[in-house]
C-alpha cells in the first residue's frame, strides 16, 4: 500500500523477491549502473566510486569479483542453506575448469581438446563438477560438522596430486605453466568467424568496447542468471529442506525430509555453481598452473560467506565485493601513499609512519624490494588482513557485513525513537 509500504496482505506478496516498490526502482536503478558502469556517460560520471570501477584497468578485478560471486553463491547454498560445511570449492572449481578446457580447449600432442563452442563447454563444466559432487555426497551424509570440513579439505590435495600425473597433465597441461582455456568467443560450432568476437577490441552503436568490457558484460549477465537461481531456489520445497537438514538433519528426517536425496542435491548444485565459476575464472586469465585451485581459493571463498555473512544472498554479494576488490584498493592506495613520502602535510607524515623503503624508515608496509623484518608487503598485508576480518566478524559480528547493513537500517527505520 502506498502509506504502509510493510504492510502485507497476502502469501504471495510475502514471497516476493522484491516485495515493495522502493526496493523494485533501487534495484533497477542498481542494474543500469552496472551495465552502464563501463561507458563515459554524464549521469554515470556523477557517480565517482561506479566511474571509478568502469575505468578500464578495473574491468578485470571487477569481472573477477563476478566469478567469485557466482563460487561462494555455489558455498552458499551448500554452507549457508543446507549446513554442510565444505573447504574443497577450489577442487570442484579446478574438475569444472578441466572439463570446460577438455570441451573447449584446442588439443594439441601434450593435452587434451576437443575445441567444441561455449554453448557445449561452459554447461558441461558445470556438469563435470556436479557429477563428481554427485559421487562425494554419500560421504556427506555420514559425516558432518569438522569431519566433513576434512574430507572436503582433502579433496583439494587430491585434486592438485592427480593434476600433476602423467594422466592428469592430458587435462591440465604443464605443472608451472598449466595449458590454454577457451575464450569466451560465441560460435554455432568450429567456425573460424565467431558470431561474437569477445578476444579483440569492437564497437557497439556509438561506443568503443575493449576484450575486458565484453568480457564483464558475459560475467555480468551469468552472475545475474546465477543470482536469480539462487533466491528462487531458496523459496522452493528444496531451498526449506535445505534449511530443515541446516536446522537439525536428524529432526528433519523424522518430519519425512528425505536427508540422502537433498544434501546429494546440495552437492550437486553446490558444485555446478563452482565449475562455471572454474572455468570462467580460467578463461578470464588465459593460463593458470593447477597449483592455483589450492587451500587459499578455497579460504577466499569461505571468507567470502564469513565476512559478507552466511546464510543470505545480501551478504555473500557484500563479500565478494569487499574481498575481491578489497586487495586492488589496498594496492592502488599503497601506490597513491607512497608517492606523497616526498611532500609536506598531513598525508607525507602518514606515509613515513606508514611506510618504509628499508633505509631506515618503520614503517609497517614495505614498498622497496629489501624490506626489514617488521615489516610486509601489500600483498602479505592482504593475506593477515583476510585472517584478522574472519576471526574479528566471528567474534564481533557473526553475521558479517550483512549484519552491520541491518543495524544501520533499522537505525533509521525506527529513528528518532531508540525502541
Amino acid at each position: 500500500m502506498l502509506y504502509r509500504p510493510g504492510l502485507q496482505t497476502a502469501y504471495e506478496q510475502q514471497n516476493q523477491l522484491l516485495p515493495s516498490w522502493t526496493l523494485k526502482v533501487a534495484m533497477g536503478l542498481f542494474a543500469a549502473a552496472l551495465f552502464l558502469m563501463p561507458f563515459s556517460l554524464p549521469v554515470i560520471n556523477q557517480i565517482p566510486f561506479v566511474r571509478f570501477l568502469g575505468d578500464s584497468d578495473w574491468m578485470r578485478p571487477v569481472s573477477m569479483t563476478l566469478v567469485f560471486l557466482i563460487a561462494a553463491l555455489g558455498l552458499h547454498l551448500l554452507a549457508g542453506l543446507a549446513g554442510q560445511v565444505s573447504l574443497g570449492i577450489s577442487f570442484f572449481m579446478g574438475v569444472g575448469a578441466y572439463t570446460g578446457a577438455v570441451l573447449g580447449g584446442e588439443g594439441t600432442s601434450s593435452v587434451w581438446g576437443l575445441g567444441l563452442p561455449i554453448w557445449i563447454w561452459l554447461p558441461g563444466a558445470g556438469i563435470g563438477a556436479a557429477l563428481v559432487g554427485i559421487l562425494v555426497a554419500p560421504v556427506a551424509v555420514r559425516l558432518r560438522g569438522l569431519y566433513l570440513a576434512i574430507v572436503t579439505l582433502g579433496l583439494v590435495f587430491i585434486g592438485i596430486h592427480l593434476a600433476n600425473t602423467n594422466l592428469g597433465r592430458k587435462a591440465a597441461g604443464d605443472p608451472s605453466l598449466g595449458r590454454n582455456f577457451p575464450s569466451f568467443d560465441i560460435r554455432v560450432w568450429k567456425e573460424t568467424d565467431p558470431l561474437v568476437d569477445m578476444s579483440s577490441d569492437g564497437k557497439w552503436l556509438w561506443f568503443e568496447l575493449d576484450e575486458n568490457v565484453k568480457i564483464y558484460f558475459f560475467l555480468l549477465v551469468l552472475a545475474i542468471g546465477f543470482l536469480i537461481v539462487t533466491l528462487n531456489l531458496g523459496r522452493t520445497r528444496t531451498g526449506r529442506a535445505f534449511r530443515a537438514i541446516r536446522d537439525r538433519d536428524v529432526a528433519a528426517e523424522m518430519m519425512g525430509v528425505a536427508e540422502f536425496k537433498y544434501k546429494t542435491i546440495a552437492f550437486a548444485t553446490s558444485s555446478f555453481f563452482a565449475g562455471i565459476a572454474g572455468i570462467c575464472f580460467a578463461s578470464v586469465n588465459g593460463k593458470v598452473p593447477a597449483t592455483v585451485w589450492s587451500l587459499f581459493l578455497s579460504v577466499e571463498i569461505v571468507a567470502i560467506l564469513l565476512i559478507g555473512g552466511i546464510g543470505t544472498v545480501v551478504g555473500t554479494i557484500l563479500g565478494a565485493v569487499f574481498v575481491v576488490l578489497g586487495p586492488p584498493l589496498i594496492e592502488q592506495w599503497t601506490e597513491w601513499l607512497s608517492g606523497q613520502q616526498d611532500s609536506s602535510g598531513i598525508t607525507g607524515a602518514a606515509a613515513d609512519a606508514i611506510l618504509t623503503s628499508g633505509s631506515g624508515d618503520r614503517g609497517a608496509i614495505a614498498t622497496g624490494s629489501q624490506s626489514p623484518g617488521w615489516a610486509l608487503n601489500v600483498f602479505d598485508w592482504n593475506v593477515a588482513i583476510f585472517g584478522l576480518l574472519i576471526v574479528v566478524f566471528l567474534i564481533f559480528e557473526p553475521r558479517g557485513l550483512y549484519g552491520i547493513w541491518l543495524r544501520v537500517k533499522n537505525y533509521w527505520k525506527r529513528w528518532p525513537f531508540s525502541y
